[in-house]
């Protein structure tokens, strides 16, 4: 579905995608992890054939982006970061006038809409306007419209970015069903949690690089531990502590607010803190996610 080799993009002296090579099979859910302004976001440009490569080999559906632009976008669905609906239609005319963009007759739009809207549950906000909509309706509503074409691949840019949790899974689940029809997906996140419900196999960018690729539970078995211990100290600088506590656990790293420790047995890890005489204000044991992943590989966080 995706095939890129050594792919680039610079805008005048920036390089924001550095050299990436990428391949998406069918029916994959791939994602992007990273930062803001890691190339994530370019990258998907390049993909969606509203940007063109500054060097490198990439192949969209098996069609070149830059001459086969059209033919492409005609079997891409988009679900951008910022809602772009037309607040002038009701729910029902955003889809089937989106329909008519790609040349679909007019009973064929009604039916698609119908159906698009049963499935992102919002039959019963039909005939509303766009405004009055919560936050997750109008994703699940832009998702629905980047399926009225029936699409090969779906793009989705920070999908669930601004959304309350209830929402979240909301829209994590109708993309799951979209998964399980078939349908490929690449999406860009920086919620680590997100990338390990979706993706199977995903790439974290950092500086325009990918720094590692795989599926989210290779990643952690890879460059992390199976546990993380996150302790705080009052007001004493975790960083101060480094020194005090090596050899407990496999990795150290301080955070300006606590300090992390690796480890496969954090429970093991504790008890020799407190045998040490250590008493912190605040313990945490916890499996390791791909936020530990990415400060393991960048030294921050993915909100950074």
């Amino acid at each position: 579905m995706i095939y890129a080799r050594g792919l680039v993009k610079r805008f005048g002296e920036f390089t924001a995608v550095d050299g990436i090579d990428l391949d998406v099979a069918p029916g994959e859910a791939f994602g992007f992890l990273g930062p803001n302004g890691a190339g994530k976001s370019s990258t998907m440009r390049m993909i969606g054939c509203v940007s063109t490569p500054s060097g490198g080999e990439l192949r969209i559906l098996g069609k070149d982006p830059v001459r086969d632009g059209p033919a492409i976008r005609a079997r891409l669905g988009v679900c951008p970061q910022t809602d772009n609906l037309d607040p002038d239609l009701h729910v029902f005319e955003n889809l089937t006038t989106y329909a008519r963009y790609f040349g679909i007759p007019r009973a064929e739009a009604r039916r698609r809409a119908t159906e698009l809207l049963e499935f992102v549950q919002l039959t019963e906000k039909a005939t509303s306007m766009v405004e009055p909509l919560s936050g997750g309706m109008k994703r699940r509503l832009s998702i629905a419209r980047a399926m009225v074409n029936e699409p090969d691949l779906v793009l989705l840019d920070e999908p669930t970015t601004g959304l309350d949790p209830q929402a979240r899974h909301l829209v994590w689940e109708r993309l799951f069903r979209l998964k399980q029809r078939g349908v490929t997906l690449v999406l860009t996140t920086h919620y680590m949690d997100e990338a390990e419900q979706l993706c199977d196999r995903l790439v974290v960018m950092d500086g325009g690089k990918i720094v590692a690729e795989g599926s989210p539970r290779h990643l952690i078995d890879t460059y992390s531990t199976r546990e993380v211990v996150e302790l705080r100290f009052g007001d004493e600088a975790p960083s101060s502590y480094v020194d005090k506590l090596a050899g407990i656990g496999e990795r150290l790293d301080p955070l300006p607010d606590r300090l992390l420790l690796y480890s496969a047995d954090g429970d093991a890890a504790v008890s020799e803190l407190h045998r040490r005489g250590f008493t912190p204000s605040s313990v945490l044991v916890r499996r390791s996610t791909l936020e530990d992943v990415f400060l393991i590989l960048t030294g921050r966080t993915l909100v950074d």
